[in-house]
């Protein structure tokens, strides 16, 4: 199987937890010697949220807000390529081509952001679009997609599987509120939509939940099915 795993930074590194970085390399390493090709994104998380909050205290514009996280994104990325050690590709591509030309050839990219205004999200979306990805994994801090914002909502319903048509209609609905968390950003959802890529959104502050659901399809999160 050819996979994309897209890991959120808070997921990957919380405080900059190398242990869970650690078992994050861990478990990638063990899906390619089960025989799967495996290309990752990571976010930049809480560090990446406390750099713009700062900027944007001292005046930096939503370009520059958008350049400072990228720069954050890569710099996780560069801790798990130092984890993967010689299985990854040494540097975080900046060009889909590029990282997909080093899933071909083998290696595990570890990409970071890409351009202001675009999320992580949407970036493995393309990615797994680019090399014709048969599953996108999103390990995130939420363990699946709900109804509403299970932050703001205690009747929300979360979803064993959904269309991608539904995914784009109820994160459009979740965005809408200020302040709320979707599980993927509404451009990935519209991505994810486009190509039919079949997408699982679970909890990844266990790295081997990541694992099982490549190897055998085994998770407890969302299915999006096109």
């Amino acid at each position: 199987m050819r996979a994309i795993v897209s890991v959120g930074g808070s997921v990957l590194a919380p405080d900059l937890d190398g242990e869970r970085v650690e078992a994050y390399a861990d478990s990638i390493e063990a899906i390619r010697a089960a025989g799967h090709d495996v290309g990752v994104v990571v976010g930049g998380g809480s560090i990446a949220r406390e750099y713009i909050e700062t900027a944007r205290a001292i005046g930096a514009n939503e370009m520059a807000l958008d350049q400072l996280g990228i720069g954050v994104t890569r710099l996780n990325a560069r801790l798990l390529i130092a984890a993967l050690g010689e299985t990854a590709r040494q540097v975080p591509p900046e060009a889909y081509e590029v990282a997909a030309g080093a899933l071909f050839d083998g290696d595990v990219p570890v990409m970071g952001g890409m351009i202001p205004g675009q999320t992580t999200d949407a970036v493995a979306a393309a990615l797994a679009e680019t090399v014709d990805a048969e599953l996108l994994v999103f390990a995130t801090s939420v363990d699946g997609v709900y109804s509403e914002d299970p932050s703001q909502s205690s009747t929300a319903e979360k979803f064993e599987s959904l269309a991608t048509d539904e995914l784009v209609n109820i994160i459009g609905d979740i965005e809408m509120h200020a302040g709320s968390n979707a599980p993927v950003d509404l451009l990935a959802a519209k991505l994810i939509q486009r190509s039919g890529t079949r997408t699982v959104v679970l909890d990844g502050t266990d790295p081997a939940a990541v694992r099982r659901a490549i190897e055998d399809g085994s998770h407890e999160g969302t299915e999006v099915v096109p």
